[in-house]
């Protein structure tokens, strides 16, 4: 097992330079720049603006200068808040973020394994009905939907939680349970159909023989192959977290990152860009390794080269 992690870490180099050449190349290529705005800079100043970000060298130079901050843990200057350092304003911003995303992963994991428990083990009940169908309406309502639908109930109807804002336990609520249950339903589904593949296995049957308990046999056996698949959805699904609450984050006035990866992109601030995009890559690239390695706990079948 040790033998295995350390390769993948090492695996991990070559995959995330690719990552970071690619998103280099894409952000300095698009259109426009930093100092792009309606108001013409006179050419004098914006050589000035160019020498001072570095601008002004080639994008291999450029690049190459890029990668030795980034290894020594700098991600720039902003050049839309050019008294802030990007480490400055994700120190800030990813925090809250990681907050957020912790919330709607514990309400994702709760309702979904839950719901799909119960359509496996009431198959083809009305209570299994009941559940793929509500995890069907979890799927198909987008997260600006439904936002906006919690507020009205919760917040302008019944006037128990916030509306928006950041505060306490209350104000992160609604954003959690927004952001989660879109991954609640597909989680929900991947949890029974995990558990349909192994109901009729061999050593299912043989806990049932040895006279357990029905719930031991479901909690101890069923659900422990049942949530295989769940388990490799997940590192992809926080990653995703991370990166689907700029909508959330929109939605509800949470100043997490989200506004200022939205702000940045139309403002062409190409550092606090890749300094996001490279901070979730990274975070994406960890998870499926951390995913890995528990799917080998789960599994005992699998055996790491």
């Amino acid at each position: 097992m040790k033998a295995y992690v350390i390769r993948r870490l090492l695996e991990l180099i070559p995959t995330a330079l690719i990552i970071i050449l690619g998103s280099f190349a894409l952000v300095r290529l698009a259109p426009g720049s930093p100092f792009s705005s309606e108001k013409e800079i006179p050419p004098e100043v914006r050589r000035q603006l160019d020498a001072k970000y570095g601008f002004d060298k080639p994008l291999p130079e450029q690049f190459v200068r890029y990668l030795g901050n980034l290894l020594v843990g700098d991600l720039g200057p902003s050049t839309k808040y050019p008294q802030r350092s990007v480490n400055e304003i994700i120190a800030d911003g990813f925090p809250v973020s990681l907050t957020l995303a912790g919330v709607a992963l514990v309400w994702s994991l709760l309702v979904g394994i839950t719901a799909g428990i119960i359509g496996a083990v009431r198959q083809n009940t009305v209570w299994d009905h009941a559940a793929m169908a509500a995890a069907l309406i979890g799927i198909s309502i987008p997260s600006f939907v439904l936002g906006p639908l919690l507020v009205l109930l919760f917040s302008l109807r019944l006037h128990l939680l916030p509306p928006a804002g950041w505060g306490d336990l209350r104000h992160v609520i609604l954003p959690g349970i927004t952001l989660g249950t879109i991954y609640a339903a597909s989680i929900a589904r991947l949890t029974r159909g995990g558990m349909l593949e192994v109901v009729r296995s061999d050593f299912i049957r043989t806990a049932r023989a040895k006279g357990l308990s029905e719930r031991l046999v479901i909690w101890r056996h069923m659900l422990k192959g049942g949530l295989l698949p769940v388990v490799s959805y997940l590192g992809p699904a926080i990653a995703s977290m991370l990166t689907g609450s700029v909508v959330v984050e929109k939605i509800f006035n949470v100043p997490g990152i989200g506004p200022y990866f939205v702000d940045a992109a139309f403002n062409r601030d190409y550092f606090l860009v890749m300094g996001i995009v490279v901070l979730y890559a990274f975070f994406l690239l960890l998870l499926n390794l951390v995913v890995d390695v528990i799917y080998g706990f789960l599994d005992p079948r699998i055996e790491y080269p």
